[in-house]
Parts: C-alpha cells; sequence; structure tokens
C-alpha cells in the first residue's frame, strides 16, 4: 500500500460503498461477495470485513448462507404481496398513531427528510434516494417509540428496498418521493384518515410500479463497482485481482 495513505477505510466506510452497490441494483441476484476479494479491494482484514457483511445481512441487503458466504439477493416478485399487505397493515396503524402524537421537533425532523429525497432524486442520486427512502419508513416507525413495531418494519422494509431497486424505474421513483411528500402532509395537519389513506395508497402503488428486468449478461464486476462508488476508499496503488 501507499506510505501516502493515511490510513485504510474504516467499517462504515466500507458499508456505506457496499450499501449503495446493493442498493443500486447493479449486481445479479446470487453474486458472491467474497471476504478476500473485498479485504484486498479495501486493504483491510478479512475480520473486518467478515463484520461489514454480517451487518449488511442484518439489514437484508445481502443473503448470509451457513458455511458458503455472503451472496446479493435475488428478489423474488413471488412474495411480493404478502409482503407489500403486511407493510400496509402495518405502517397504516403507525401513520393513524403518529398523526395524533407528532412533537413539532418530529414534523421539522420528517420535513427535512423528505427535502433531502427530493433533491436527491432531482441531481439524479437514485442510490441516495433509495436509502433516503427506506429511511423515512424507518423513521416513522422509530417515532413510534416502540421496539416491536421498529423491529418489524426494518425487517419489511428492507426486503421491499431491494425489490424497489431491482424493479422500479426513475419515473416510478418520483411518484414515491410525492406520495412521501403526502403522507408528510397529512401527519402535519393531523388527519388521521387522510394519513392511513395516504400511506395505504403509496405502498399499494409502489407495489403496481414493480415490474421484472431482463438480465442480459453478468453484469459489472464488484471491482469496477467499488471504483465507481467509493474510488476514494480503494488503497492507493493496490492490485486488484480479476
Amino acid at each position: 500500500m501507499d506510505e501516502s495513505r493515511s490510513s485504510p477505510p474504516d467499517e462504515t466506510a466500507i458499508h456505506a460503498v457496499l450499501s449503495r452497490i446493493l442498493l443500486a441494483g447493479r449486481l445479479p441476484g446470487g453474486t458472491k461477495l467474497g471476504e478476500h476479494k473485498l479485504a484486498e479491494i479495501f486493504g483491510v482484514s478479512r475480520e473486518r470485513i467478515r463484520k461489514v457483511l454480517h451487518r449488511l445481512g442484518h439489514e437484508r441487503l445481502l443473503e448470509l448462507v451457513k458455511n458458503r458466504g455472503a451472496f446479493t439477493i435475488a428478489p423474488d416478485l413471488g412474495e411480493i404481496h404478502a409482503v407489500f399487505e403486511a407493510r400496509r397493515i402495518l405502517e397504516s396503524g403507525i401513520a393513524a398513531h403518529l398523526a395524533e402524537t407528532l412533537t413539532s421537533a418530529q414534523l421539522d425532523r420528517l420535513r427535512d427528510h423528505v427535502e433531502c429525497e427530493a433533491e436527491a432524486l432531482k441531481a439524479g442520486r437514485r442510490d441516495e434516494w433509495l436509502k433516503l427512502s427506506a429511511e423515512f419508513h424507518f423513521l416513522l416507525a422509530d417515532m413510534t417509540g416502540n421496539p416491536i413495531i421498529q423491529r418489524h418494519a426494518q425487517e419489511l422494509v428492507g426486503r421491499t428496498t431491494m425489490l424497489v431497486a431491482f424493479y422500479e424505474n426513475t419515473a416510478g421513483s418520483q411518484c414515491g418521493c410525492d406520495e412521501h411528500r403526502g403522507i408528510f402532509r397529512a401527519l402535519a395537519a393531523g388527519e388521521r384518515g387522510r394519513a392511513v389513506k395516504a400511506m395505504s395508497g403509496h405502498l399499494a402503488l409502489v407495489e403496481t410500479r414493480l415490474r421484472p428486468l431482463a438480465c442480459v449478461d453478468a453484469g459489472p464486476t464488484i471491482e469496477s463497482l467499488v471504483a465507481e462508488y467509493g474510488a476514494d476508499l480503494l488503497p492507493a496503488g493496490a492490485t486488484i485481482e480479476a
């Protein structure tokens, strides 16, 4: 490694780069993310990579298979209805509750978040928007203060985030951003029925916008994607094996 490099990237930085790659849907489902190769790319130990992969697995951004390793998730449209139905039931209840309990500080935080979503999408940073879009729903769940609701929201939203990354186009992303704004406005107005309708309608529309896309090639390599999404994290002068 070049001595001019002060230090290798930490786990937070590695997690950020790999999250952006996974949320962008750039790797085919079933692609193995090898600890050894990633350790070489980032110039860190396999143990550090293992911790990051386990965190990504917990966040349901990849699949951890015992004795085999970490693999990108192959989204299954067959389970889509059941997952979105569960989300509509859970998150409509969240919206109903928050319409009557949100504080001024919480509303300010939601307003800022919705504006950040719109800015990311307008600037063409779809991978950033995908992350922020999921976080909008996590944020609402967190505002209930109920750890059981938070845990279930984390699992369900995580499963559908990958579906959106793979199957929703940019036009759909714009619609989703506008729908989040509609949910926020209903919550800000304290209108319980309107908030429930906005949330349920949003999730139903996201489901209908998902369309499978044919994968015509093997896709880019993990090396090229790390270079694209986090070139500043690559060890200077490192030789990356093909």
